[in-house]
């Protein structure tokens, strides 16, 4: 469940804090207050788009906190995906930074990406937007709906289609693009027999360009070379004055008087130690200067292989090793072209296994789909009549598309009827705002039911209702709220006297600037906004006395849900 939220500096918020508890929370309070603004912290939190617009006047950053405690498998399983590390305590705070131009994202202490907190946020909250109900008059939604109302009858079967339907689709590509007139294969043909004859009659090894660029860099500076190896022979060999005759000079000193005192014995050892390096270091130039012969041909030999490799790669690669890939591709086009009929009848055979796997993944993917739509309406609409749908039919229709696609070859539509003896409809074609509304939190309670994420959130879901129908939705959310923790934004009194946590948003004004802060209310508080709802403008006895009716009733409800 969803513990804390803490947002700083953010629109009218300065720093609020607002710990939320189980079961149905419940916010309200004035038009304009800022109740939109609480949830849009949350989708911010949760990778949302931010605006530096958003940034409180005169602020240089925002700041918003979750506080998550859950402990279920599929939650720690996706951490592990990221390679974050198991929550202590099954905390799990998710935070974010922004500021102009700059915005951090944390899981648990460690720097995320947006898309890594919104996969985790897949499976610790569902937000209900204020205008979501309205994806309803889509039908790509619809098919979104029925897959995850049986997300775990289908299994991979959605991952299996998508893979078999992208093969498809590659080899209908590659086939499309083989259709080539005798020309063009002829010109493509004989350009690939010279390029990779080009490649062969060099005869290139790997790493080879390498040791001929130090083989010329040296040869080309083959007198500045000899001269200061010469100098440095010099420096150090065996002349009068260079370092090795000075050392042997010291070396034989230091002998002479070791006997004297053994604490010089270190010295000597270390002096001689040094005399043996330079002696070899010695040895190894003048070796180096005997065997030096960088004769003119040697010289031309080396540069134009060079020349000819570095021709090679200016046209086919930046390496040899990219060069002899471009001749290995090259060659297989050859390969190809040498039984052209053959390899059209391979690839065609290709797709047509291809396209009956296909077909084969789709066929189970939407009799499972079929299925399960059936118990989806079923259970759809007796939560609709639990709704105040006085009379209500409803069905999902799965019909079969001329052609799959990436989810399959199902066509999925709601098809609903308020109306005794009315014929079923698409969703879009008859229902109201207020309907579709009622519609929705159907569709959350029953999928509610089968999901695994803990927690809701509804911003306004009783657009459009009133009355009886607000008092039916408010037993809904009761209901919701017993196995699932339910974050509601309304300003409706029926939902509001539902709550098992009340929070009030309240915006507070000065001469220049305005803050918008909230709080938890409870008692009479709570009865006093509850009549406010009621549209109360003073707090009489007679408004409090209906507030708490209100409210005694949906403790009753309560009680009977338990």
């Amino acid at each position: 469940m969803l513990e804390s939220l803490h947002v700083k500096n953010l629109a009218l918020m300065e720093e609020t804090e607002v710990e939320f508890g189980p079961g149905l929370n419940i916010l309200t309070g004035e038009t304009g207050a800022g109740k939109s603004l609480l949830m849009g912290s949350v989708n911010l939190a949760l990778g949302g788009k931010f605006d530096p617009s958003m940034l409180r006047k005169g602020a240089d950053s925002a700041f918003v906190e979750l506080v998550f405690r859950e402990d279920a498998p599929q939650v720690r399983e996706v951490l592990r995906e990221m390679d974050l590390e198991e929550p202590e305590e099954d905390l799990i705070v998710i935070s974010r930074r922004m500021a102009q131009g700059k915005s951090v994202c944390r899981i648990n202490g460690e720097t995320v990406t947006a898309r890594q907190v919104r996969d985790l946020a897949s499976v610790l909250i569902d937000i209900h937007g204020q205008h979501e109900h309205e994806s309803l008059l889509h039908r790509r939604k619809h098919l979104e709906i029925l897959d995850a109302f049986c997300a775990e009858q289908l299994g991979d079967l959605p991952a299996q289609v998508a893979a078999a339907y992208a093969a498809v689709k590659a080899t209908t590509e590659e086939l499309a693009g083989e259709e080539k007139d005798t020309d063009l294969m002829a010109k493509e043909q004989a350009l690939a027999e010279f390029e990779t004859k080009e490649i062969a009659d060099a005869h290139l090894t790997p790493g080879e360009d390498e040791e001929l660029e130090r083989q010329y860099r040296r040869m080309v500076n083959s007198q500045k070379i000899m001269e200061g190896l010469g100098e440095c022979y010099g420096a150090t060999g065996g002349e009068d004055g260079s370092a090795a005759e000075l050392i042997s000079r010291a070396l034989r000193s230091l002998i002479a008087i070791t006997p004297y005192d053994e604490g010089l014995k270190e010295y000597e050892q270390q002096l001689s130690e040094l005399d043996d390096l330079l002696g070899d270091f010695n040895r190894g130039i003048s070796s180096y200067l005997s065997d030096a012969e960088f004769d003119g041909e040697t010289f031309r030999e080396v540069e134009d292989r060079l020349n000819l490799v570095n021709h090679l790669k200016d046209k086919y690669g930046r390496t040899i090793e990219e060069v002899l890939a471009y001749a290995a591709r090259q060659q297989a086009l050859l390969d190809k072209y040498s039984d052209y009929d053959a390899y059209l009848t391979k690839l065609k055979s290709r797709l047509a296994a291809e396209q009956a796997e296909l077909e084969k993944v789709c066929e189970k993917l939407s009799a499972v789909r079929t299925k399960q739509a059936k118990v989806l309406q079923k259970e759809l609409k007796n939560t609709l009549l639990e709704l105040n749908f006085a009379s209500v039919d409803f069905e999902i229709s799965c019909a079969r598309a001329e052609k799959a696609g990436p989810n399959g070859f199902d066509e999925v539509e709601f098809r609903i009827s308020t109306n005794p003896g009315a014929a079923l409809s698409p969703l879009q074609d008859v229902a109201s705002g207020g309907e579709l509304s009622r519609v929705m939190l159907a569709i959350k309670t029953v999928i509610a039911d089968r999901d695994r994420v803990g927690t809701l959130i509804f911003d306004e879901i009783d657009a459009g209702i009133s009355g009886r129908t607000a008092w039916k939705v408010s037993r809904q959310l009761g209901r919701l709220g017993a196995s699932h923790q339910v974050i509601c934004i309304t300003h409706l009194p029926q939902i509001a006297a539902m709550a098992d946590a009340h929070f009030l948003i309240e915006k507070s004004s000065s001469e220049d600037s305005a803050i918008t802060d909230v709080r938890r209310v409870e008692g009479e508080e709570s009865l006093g906004e509850i009549a406010r709802l009621l549209g109360s403008d003073e707090l009489t006895k007679a408004s409090l006395d209906n507030a708490r009716e209100l409210r005694e009733q949906a403790l009753e409800v309560k009680k009977e849900q338990k």
